[in-house]
């Protein structure tokens, strides 16, 4: 019987208090004892626990007497907040019936917040809304709520004010699970069909898959099968989070749990397939299963060059906790041997320089960050561009297009000009605005992903104070004048610095680059040109001046004549060692250029 079941999650936008409500949640059920209870307790990660955002998603089961003297099995699914790992949220979403609506009492109401709120309501969610931080000598929590009533169209007093961190009228949150949020549909004798909201790699069960029971039982010796990848497997254990894994010998419709697959890679497995039972399986998949693809390429070289084989095995290891992660061989003359990793974000990507760097101790550089093009060629062929060296040669190119970004920006209305300078300044459009609540107005735009990738964030809290916040989703992929700029030392194309930029950035960015360039390579015993280079022209140039030899050291007087054929040898001497010398730029140079990106 389903009747008593409750399956919710906590949406809100990052550092609105979701990972410390969902600690209250568990002690105040017994989840977890007071003796093993620790700060943001289902971020299982150092990193979670260090940015204050959770990464990954996870499941735990509580029990609660409600007072109706009735005992109730409620299912919490703690997602990610950043709107990079916006899949697994929409994921997690499916596998619930209602979900707990955070709003700070501080900050009101954000860009994530209604982002998160609107795929809650597409995904026909029972919103319980709940303003946090009530104990805050700057929280608003009556001018709040009446913003977060106004939005959902309910009466300000049903939205609970709590404290999390205090544990203040945590219960209350308990209550309005049990009374408002719909118990799931009752089929436990349908084919199976689960939904697979997440997964880890666990190097002794293999991969363990984390899902909800929608319809059928799932039974410990029961041969399953995936939908999408079309694999067999016998879990080698079933169970439920408690919060740690407990086995159960089946998890029923409704209910939330986890397999232990046995499998090798998450590629196998992955989040958002359908699990039925292969001797009797459901006609069709779950709704909604797609692939998350990479918005953001990045070249990942070892400083050391030894380590390659290291960093190969750091990145496999990586990838078996999370098939959003891609990655492929590259080589660089300048660089050496690495590989072109993708993204689903900047911040994804900083949070798997970080990982590398922490847990497999490897020295790593990081080549600027760039997006996926698409190439119409003169054989009428469209092709997948990540990296600027693959482009083609601007003779065989009808045209380039590039990802465009729907981006919503909630800021206070004092900071409503900086806001149009800085996306106009990077070739945004404006759509619309609208007043979520009052002094607070929300801006609508469209923009190209390559000008937001860098810096666009940490300008945007700049301007605002950190007042500013950011949502994003994939619009489409539009043409536009966009250009490779190279980097030539000596006439040899740097393949490490080049990069794909839009018609009338090119010579700002080609200068700023060999400003610093022309400080940071070593001189020569010749002059050395640095050259920018785009759409088949020379735009700027610097040149390293010569060390010179005092060949005339020795000579002590004597005919001018003498000192004239010394100077005129080393002149052709020079002339020689120029045609085939090899300029050699040190790593310190790339890393120093690679940083002025984020200036």
């Amino acid at each position: 019987m389903t009747q008593h079941i409750r399956n919710f999650c906590i949406i809100a936008h990052v550092d609105h208090g979701k990972s410390t409500l969902a600690d209250r949640l568990l002690q105040l059920t017994g989840a977890i004892s007071e003796r093993d209870m620790t700060d943001q307790a289902l971020d299982s990660m150092d990193l979670e626990k260090e940015k204050g955002v959770t990464i990954k998603a996870s499941a735990v089961r509580m029990y609660y007497t409600a007072k109706d003297n009735q005992r109730y099995e409620i299912n919490l699914i703690d997602t990610p907040g950043h709107v990079d790992f916006g899949y697994e949220v929409s994921r997690a979403l499916k596998a619930c019936e209602g979900a707990i609506l955070v709003v700070d009492a501080t900050q009101g109401i954000e860009a994530q917040t209604l982002a998160n709120l609107y795929q809650a309501l597409n995904a026909d969610l029972e919103i319980v809304p709940v303003i946090n931080k009530i104990d805050l000598p700057s929280a608003r929590p009556d001018e709040v709520a009446e913003d977060v009533g106004s939005l959902l169209g309910v009466d300000p007093d049903a939205v609970l004010r709590v404290s999390a961190k205090e544990g203040i009228n945590v219960e209350a949150i308990l209550e309005a699970i049990v009374e408002r949020v719909p118990p799931p549909k009752d089929a436990d004798n349908e084919p199976l069909r689960a939904l697979i909201f997440d997964a880890h790699y666990d190097s002794y069960k293999g991969v363990v898959a984390y899902v909800r029971v929608v319809e059928g039982t799932i039974k410990s010796n029961d041969v399953l099968r995936t939908f999408a990848t079309k694999m067999d497997l016998r879990p080698v254990e079933i169970g439920i989070f408690s919060p740690s894994m407990k086995p159960v010998d089946k998890i029923g419709s409704g209910e939330v749990g986890y397999i232990a697959t046995g499998f090798k890679t998450v590629h196998e497995c992955r989040v958002g397939d359908t699990i039925t039972v292969a001797s009797a399986p459901a006609a069709e998949p779950l709704p909604g299963y797609f692939t998350p693809k990479p918005m953001v390429f990045a070249g990942i070289y070892p400083v050391e060059a030894d380590d390659y084989t290291e960093l190969r095995e750091s990145l496999e290891k990586l990838q078996l906790n999370d098939a959003s992660l891609t990655f492929i061989p590259e080589t660089s003359q300048a660089l050496g041997f690495g590989f072109r990793a993708g993204f689903l974000g900047l911040f994804h990507m900083e949070i798997i320089q970080e990982r590398i760097e922490r847990e497999y101790l490897l020295d790593v550089l990081f080549t600027a960050p760039s997006v996926e093009y698409e190439v119409l060629t003169v054989e009428n062929e469209v092709i997948k561009v990540d990296s600027p060296a693959e482009l083609p040669n601007p003779d065989k190119i009808i045209e380039v297009r590039e990802p465009w970004m729907n981006i919503e920006i909630i800021t206070p209305t004092d900071y409503y000009g900086p806001i149009m300078e800085l996306v106009t300044k990077r070739r945004g459009i404006f759509k619309q605005q609208e007043y979520p609540a009052p002094h607070r107005v929300q801006l609508d735009f469209e923009i190209p992903l390559s000008e937001v990738i860098v810096d666009f964030f940490d300008q945007l809290k700049s301007k605002t104070k950190g007042y500013a916040s950011l949502d994003y989703q994939f619009l489409e992929y539009r043409p536009d004048k966009l250009q490779k700029l190279e980097i030539l030392v000596n006439g040899e194309p740097l393949d490490a610095l080049a990069a794909i930029v839009h018609e009338k950035d090119a010579y700002h960015k080609g200068q700023r680059l060999i400003t610093k360039l022309k400080d940071l390579i070593p001189r020569q015993l010749y002059d050395v040109a640095v050259q920018a280079a785009s759409g088949g022209r020379i735009i700027s140039r610097a040149n390293v001046k010569a060390t010179r030899k005092d060949v005339l050291a020795k000579c002590y007087g004597g005919d001018i004549s003498r000192k004239k054929k010394l100077l005129e040898k080393q002149k052709r001497g020079k002339k020689r060692l120029k045609m085939v010398g090899n300029v050699e730029i040190p790593q310190e140079a790339f890393m120093a250029v690679l940083k002025l990106e984020d200036e």
